[in-house]
């Protein structure tokens, strides 16, 4: 049986209901929920924490059903978006309150206090008020602070929503590392790029509802419908209609060759950004689609480009800055457009 199991969980919270929610980690997953605000991933979270009581359905870890068991009983730990620390405490004292009460020596909690605190790197930050705190720093004491109680899993509701850029590569960083130290975590987000970056396996959520879930490479190399596909950041995505055997025509102009194994009639097609090839003379390739098309626009992220060609339908690549530099494109230039007809996912 997996580590944590979600069995056939529902809820309805006034106009909102979590509909028949079924969900499995296993041992140092790194399990991340996919979805747009309110569509309930946090009711979830707080479900499993034992903050909101179900319908119906139960909730199991380590095989022992927790459905309805008391919040301070539950090996589970949450860390919510606004950090929750106490205000009126020093960061080491907002890393020994969960110790208040066991049976633990001076000695022993205050080596627990400084394990957690190394781990989250904080030490340097043990005697100051967290009021004078970073957003980044805030989140590593709530972190520290939860993971003291030695939660058999971890729950995260947002936990980078709030951050710069630099203070979330270092924080990504952290979760990466507090999850291979055998950790499992169920981390709560509605950016997908956070996903890709952490996760091994994914769940989208759409109105109350699990939509698609799995592994993070499949469910996004493979969306199961135009929700998922949008939600993931696919950009080209078109109704098709499909003549037999490997033809699909969009707006009743552009003809591309697609892998129609399954004999679809209609539907729609997905080409994946970085499956589209640019080049400024046509290429010597295995590809089946090639098209002429004029650079319409050219937009930087991080660690690559996304460029917009018209082919008489707009499609939109992803090109490294090597390829950019190469290559001298510009917005106007005329391109060579390719891409295999295996890159296509078609959703009937």
């Amino acid at each position: 049986m997996p580590m944590l199991s979600i069995r056939n969980l529902s809820v309805k919270l006034g106009d909102f209901e979590l509909k028949d929610i079924n969900l499995d980690l296993e041992q140092g997953d790194y399990y991340v929920l996919l979805g747009k605000s309110g569509v309930g991933k946090t009711v979830l979270l707080e479900i499993i924490a034992g903050l909101i009581t179900p319908d119906s359905g139960q909730i199991f870890l380590s095989k022992e059903d927790i459905t309805h068991q008391k919040i301070q009983h539950r090996k589970v730990g949450i860390v919510f978006q606004d950090y929750s620390v106490f205000p009126h405490l020093s960061v080491k004292q907002n890393i020994a309150y969960p110790l208040k009460g066991k049976k633990l020596s001076h000695k022993q909690k205050e080596s627990l206090i400084y394990e957690y605190a190394e781990i989250t790197n904080i030490t340097h930050l043990l005697e100051r008020n967290t009021h004078k705190l970073s957003g980044g720093e805030l989140q590593r004491v709530a972190l520290a602070r939860m993971l003291i109680t030695k939660p058999e899993c971890l729950l995260l509701d947002e936990p980078l929503a709030s951050l710069d850029v630099q203070l979330k590569g270092d924080l990504r960083n952290l979760l990466r590392k507090i999850n291979q130290s055998g950790t499992t975590i169920l981390h709560v987000t509605h950016d997908y790029e956070e996903a890709i970056a952490l996760s091994n396996k994914v769940a989208v959520m759409h109105e109350g509802e699990i939509v698609q879930k799995g592994k993070t490479k499949d469910v996004f190399q493979n969306p199961a419908n135009d929700f998922v596909a949008h939600f993931t950041g696919i950009k080209n995505f078109f109704i098709a209609g499909f003549n037999p055997p490997h033809t699909a025509r969009i707006n009743g102009l552009i003809e591309i060759h697609v892998s129609n194994e399954e004999n679809v009639k209609s539907g729609k097609i997905i080409i994946r950004g970085e499956e589209i090839i640019l080049s400024n003379t046509p290429l010597d390739s295995s590809a089946t689609n090639n098209f002429k098309g004029t650079i319409k626009q050219i937009t930087p992220y991080l660690v690559n480009y996304e460029v917009i060609v018209d082919i008489g339908i707009e499609l939109s690549a992803v090109i490294s800055e090597d390829s950019l530099h190469k290559f001298q494109f510009k917005e106007g230039n005329e391109v060579c457009v390719s891409f295999k007809s295996s890159a296509i996912k078609i959703i009937p």
